[in-house]
Formats: structure tokens, C-alpha cells, sequence
């Protein structure tokens, strides 16, 4: 028994390991066939997530629409995806200069990529600013930049697009959204408004748009870190706070966010929460424990207000 019992584990390992082998070709191929021919439009594609959702998306077969607003960043993207692809395969990227912070231009660009192909089949809001500091030193000016480039932007370019999907009855936004949508940390007040503003909109639209076979989704990871950069290993800290923010910091890399753009997309999907225990432990006491939360949060205001800053 012992023997048949050892002889029998290589061949389970084996037959595992053939089964994820068949189960991620699957997918892959699915991925593939789930916007293959689609048109799809990418905001901020010169950004870290950007050049991977771009990534992943022209290698599946999508006839894509590159957004940003550096033109010598997106003719550098446009030349990494063609040198690279099959061109039997895939489609040459269109490229359009957008600015979301800049409403004045949003529907005239807008209407601009809705002529590069005559539709739009799915929509990924990747743009995104960030600011860092006390509400108090930061100006109304800034706030309403930011909420430009986070909600306002966004939400205009949105409009534009839906009614063609609506009057084809079929289409897919993406919002990537981020974890303050649900929760508030210190000195990202204006950032945090523009989440929670962004999420509320889609949260509504995709009840609105049910009906015509539009659908809704948002994939919120904790931070999105860069390339490069990979949690450091430390040793526990007595303050839990500064345990909670730093689990917080841990980020997932852009081309995680993108694989999970993708198959939200394959799934059709309405909510995705990239997080690790931590922060959705977080979200749970927020919702249940409220006040307790609190506590914890302006505990650690309180101690990094009393530790002088470095040089």
C-alpha cells in the first residue's frame, strides 16, 4: 500500500499541474476571444497600468484607442505594442492626445475617438491624480484639479460614449478605481473625495444602463504600485496603525491590475476588490465598527504629527 501510495503522488502531481496547464490556455484563449475585434478605448494609456491594459488587450485582438496626454509618450507605446505583435493578428492602435483635467476639450475629444471606429465597445477609466497633505495647506485650486482630473474628466468623457453603446444595446466601462473609495486616509482628503465622488457615479449609472445590456464595473486594487517596487521586509511594529498603513502601502503591480481588467471584462463582472486580508479587514470594521475604526486612524495621525519629519 505504502509503495502504490508513492508511486501514485508523481502522477497526481502530474495530472494537477496538466489540469491548471489545459485551465490557463482555456482562459488565455477565452481572454482572447472576449475582445477580439472589440474597440476598445484605454484613458491614461502612457501610465503604468495604461501601457499593460494596452498590453494585454492588443495581444487578445482588440482594436484599440490609446488615450493620454503626452503625444511623445504615446508613439513610444504605440511602437513597443506594434514591434511586438503579429500584425496577421492584431490591429494597429489609434492614438488621441486627451487630458482629463482639461474639461474644456473632454466631449470634443470624445467625439473624436467615437469617429476612429464609429462606436466604442468597452471604456477603461484608468486616469488618475494624486495629492498628499493636511486639508488645511491644501488649496481649493488643487482640490478642484483634482477633482477635475478624478471625477469630473471621467465622467464627461463617459457621457459622450454611452449613448452610442446604449442605442447598440451592448458595451462595457471599467472604472479602476482604488481602495479610498471605500474608506478616507489622513492627508489625501481631496484624492479621497474624487474616489468616493467617482464610485457613487458608477455605482448609480450601472442601475441606469442595466436594461440595455451595458454593464458597469469597477476594480478597486489597495494602491498600484511601480514596476520596480516590492514590499520591504520589517519587523512588527508595537504601533497598529502604523501596521494597518503600511499593510495598506503593499500596492499590486500594474500588470496584476491589468490581468484582472481583462478577465472583468471575459466575466463581465460589476465589482472587483485587489486587496490582501488587511485592507478588506479594514473595510469590514469601517462598515461594522465605525467608531473603533476611527480611533485607530487618528491614533495614527496623532503619532505622526508628534515625530518630527526627517531631512
Amino acid at each position: 500500500m505504502g509503495i502504490m501510495a508513492v508511486l501514485m503522488l508523481p502522477l497526481l502531481l502530474l495530472g494537477i499541474s496538466g489540469l491548471l496547464f489545459i485551465y490557463q490556455e482555456a482562459s488565455r484563449l477565452w481572454s482572447k476571444s472576449a475582445v477580439q475585434n472589440k474597440v476598445v478605448v484605454i484613458t491614461d494609456a502612457i501610465s503604468g497600468l495604461g501601457k499593460e491594459c494596452a498590453r494585454v488587450f492588443h495581444a487578445g485582438g482588440a482594436r484599440l484607442v490609446l488615450c493620454g496626454k503626452n503625444w511623445e509618450g504615446l508613439e513610444s507605446l504605440y511602437a513597443t505594442l506594434t514591434s511586438v505583435a503579429d500584425p496577421s493578428k492584431t490591429f494597429t492602435p489609434k492614438l488621441v492626445l486627451l487630458d482629463l483635467s482639461d474639461i474644456s476639450c473632454v466631449q470634443d475629444v470624445a467625439k473624436e475617438v467615437l469617429d476612429c471606429y464609429g462606436c466604442v465597445d468597452i471604456l477603461i477609466n484608468n486616469a488618475s491624480v494624486k495629492v498628499k497633505g493636511p486639508a488645511h495647506k491644501i488649496s481649493l485650486e488643487l482640490d478642484k484639479k483634482i477633482m477635475d482630473a478624478n471625477y469630473f474628466g471621467p465622467i464627461t468623457f463617459t457621457k459622450v460614449l454611452l449613448p452610442n453603446m446604449i442605442s447598440r444595446r451592448t458595451g462595457q466601462i471599467v472604472l479602476v478605481n482604488n481602495i479610498q473609495a471605500k474608506f478616507g486616509i489622513p492627508f489625501r482628503t481631496a484624492y479621497a473625495a474624487s474616489k468616493h465622488a467617482i464610485m457613487g457615479f458608477f455605482d448609480c449609472l450601472r442601475a441606469e444602463v442595466e436594461e440595455y445590456d451595458v454593464v458597469v464595473s469597477t476594480v478597486s486594487p489597495t494602491f498600484i504600485r511601480p514596476y520596480h517596487v516590492y514590499p520591504e521586509q520589517r519587523n512588527w511594529e508595537s504601533s497598529i496603525c502604523k501596521f494597518f498603513c503600511r499593510k495598506l502601502a503593499y500596492g499590486v503591480h500594474p500588470v496584476e491590475v491589468a490581468e484582472e481588467v481583462m478577465r472583468t471584462v471575459r466575466r463581465r463582472k460589476q465589482e472587483v476588490f485587489m486587496a490582501n486580508p488587511i485592507p478588506k479587514a479594514a473595510v469590514f470594521i469601517r462598515t461594522f465598527f465605525p467608531e473603533f475604526f476611527f480611533a485607530v486612524v487618528a491614533c495614527g495621525v496623532k503619532e505622526k504629527l508628534s515625530v518630527p519629519e526627517e531631512n
